[in-house]
C-alpha cells in the first residue's frame, strides 16, 4: 500500500497498520524488524518514510484523564491536536499555545518540536510532562522528570526513535477566548517595530510576499467569552490559488502577480474560543523549509533573504511567515540556547523548490539558524553534532531504548545512528 505525506513529495510502499489497543500495537513491534509511526503526515522530511510497516494510532482507543489540580491532563498520543482541544474546552481547559494548524496528531507535533507564536510562550514539546511508550521490545513504561528522567529529557523532542507514546501527559491551562486582528502593513514599517508590537501582544506573526514591500500581519489577544467565529479571516484561497497556479505556468509573472495581489484591501477580525481561533485551514499544496535563529538576528536574516529573490526575481509564490519562540532546555530543540524567530519559507506544491531552499538554507545557516526537524533541511551527522551540544547523549539513549534501530529509517540513520 502506498503512503504519502501531506504535500506528496515524501511517499512509501509499505504496510499501513491501525492497531485497535496497545496490546496490538506491542505485538506489531515485537514482530516487525523496522517500523515509524505517521501521524497526519505533515512532515516534510522523510521521518514517516518506510518500506516495511507504518503505524497509524487514529483507531487506538484512549480518553482525556484530567489531572485532580487541573494543570494537566493525560491525552490518547494520536490524538489530532483538533480533537484534543475540543475536548479539553468541553472540560473548561485549554493548551496554552498551539499552531496554526491542527490536524497533526500531538505525538507526531511534540515530537519535531512543533510550535506556535509567542514571545513568552514555547512549542509544543515544553507541555509535556509524561509519556507512556511502548518500546522496542514491545513493553510499555512511564517516563517523566523523575521515572527514566533521560528517556524522558530524550522523549520531549524524539523524532520517533524511543519508542511509541500512546498517552501523554500534557499541562494544560483554565479555557481562553482569543481575538484575532489581520491587517496590511509595511514592512519597513514592521521591519522598524516588530520587537515592540510583539511586546504588546500575545501573539504576533506576519506573512511577507517577497516582491511586494507589504506584509500582512496578524494579532491575537485574550478577550472575554464570546461566540464561535463565522468564519476564518484568511486570504481568499480560491483567487490565491489562480494566482499560483498561473505563477506555476509562467514562473516569471510571479513578482508582478504578488505586487498586484498586495494592492487589495487585507483586513478581518474575528473572536472565540482560542482552539477555534488558532488554526487556519490549510488546503492548497506547499513544500516548507523552516530554520529557527537567535531572536536578534532574525529580521536581519529575513531581510537578507528577500534581497536575494528580489534580485534574481526568482519564483517564490508562497509567503515567508516569521513568528517568535521562547527557549526552553530540550535537548534537540532549536529554542534550547535562547528565544527565536523562526522564519518558515513556502512553495507551491506543483513548482520546483529544492534549489530554492537550498540557497535560502545558505543564508539561514549563516545567521545561527537551526532547521525545524519536520521542515525540509541538509544537516548531516557532523551538523546535528555541532549544532546541538546534547547530541551525543540522544543518541546514547536512543542506543540503549532501541539497540537494534527497530525505530530508524534511512533519513534518521544517517543522523543518529
Amino acid at each position: 500500500m502506498a503512503w504519502s505525506n501531506w504535500s506528496g513529495s515524501v511517499t512509501a510502499a509499505a504496510q499501513i497498520a491501525r492497531p485497535q489497543s496497545e496490546d496490538e500495537l506491542a505485538m506489531l513491534i515485537r514482530s516487525a524488524h523496522r517500523l515509524r509511526v505517521a501521524g497526519a503526515g505533515h512532515s516534510f522530511m522523510p521521518l514517516c518514510e518506510s518500506d516495511e510497516l507504518i503505524v497509524s494510532l487514529d483507531d487506538l482507543a484512549g480518553a482525556i484523564h484530567v489531572a485532580a489540580d487541573r494543570q494537566s491532563a493525560r491525552i490518547p498520543a494520536g490524538w489530532s491536536i483538533r480533537r484534543l482541544t475540543a475536548a479539553l474546552w468541553e472540560e473548561g481547559l485549554a493548551l496554552a499555545n498551539q499552531g496554526d494548524v491542527n490536524p497533526q496528531s500531538l505525538a507526531g507535533a511534540m515530537a519535531t518540536g512543533t510550535h506556535g507564536t509567542g514571545t513568552d510562550l514555547g512549542s509544543l514539546s515544553t507541555f509535556a510532562r509524561g509519556f507512556r511508550l511502548v518500546g522496542a521490545n514491545g513493553e510499555a513504561h512511564w517516563c517523566d522528570a523523575d521515572t527514566n528522567a533521560d528517556l524522558y529529557q530524550a522523549q520531549r523532542l524524539s523524532l520517533g526513535l524511543f519508542g511509541i507514546a500512546t498517552e501523554i501527559e500534557v499541562a494544560v491551562v483554565p479555557a481562553f477566548h482569543l481575538a484575532e486582528r489581520i491587517e496590511k502593513r509595511r514592512w519597513s514599517e514592521i521591519r522598524e517595530s516588530y520587537d515592540e508590537l510583539a511586546q504588546q501582544h500575545r501573539h504576533i506573526e506576519f506573512w511577507f510576499f517577497p516582491h511586494s514591500d507589504h506584509v500582512i500581519v496578524k494579532t491575537l489577544d485574550l478577550c472575554d467569552p464570546c461566540d464561535p467565529p463565522p468564519s476564518t479571516t484568511d486570504m481568499d484561497e480560491a483567487t490565491f490559488r489562480r494566482i499560483l497556479d498561473i505563477a506555476a505556468r509562467l514562473p516569471f509573472l510571479t513578482p508582478f502577480l504578488q505586487r498586484a495581489m498586495m494592492k487589495s484591501g487585507i483586513a478581518g477580525r474575528r473572536r472565540g474560543p482560542a482552539y477555534s481561533i488558532f488554526p487556519s485551514d490549510r488546503t492548497l499544496r506547499f513544500e516548507e523549509m523552516e530554520y529557527e535563529m537567535p531572536r536578534a538576528a532574525g529580521l536581519d536574516a529575513l531581510d537578507e533573504v528577500v534581497g536575494w529573490i528580489r534580485r534574481k526575481r526568482l519564483p517564490v509564490t508562497f509567503p515567508f511567515e516569521y513568528r517568535v519562540v521562547a527557549a526552553d532546555d530540550i535537548w534537540m530543540s532549536p529554542m534550547n540556547a535562547g528565544p527565536v524567530a523562526a522564519i518558515s519559507m513556502h512553495q507551491y506544491a506543483k513548482m520546483p523548490w529544492a534549489g530554492l531552499f537550498a540557497g535560502a538554507e545558505t543564508i539561514f545557516r549563516g545567521a545561527g539558524g537551526r532547521p525545524h526537524w519536520a521542515k525540509r533541511h541538509t544537516l548531516n551527522r557532523a551538523d546535528v553534532a555541532a549544532l546541538y551540544p546534547m547530541a551525543g547523549r540522544y543518541t546514547a539513549v536512543r542506543r540503549a531504548a532501541d539497540p537494534a534501530g527497530k525505530f530508524l529509517n534511512p533519513h534518521l540513520e544517517a543522523l543518529f545512528a
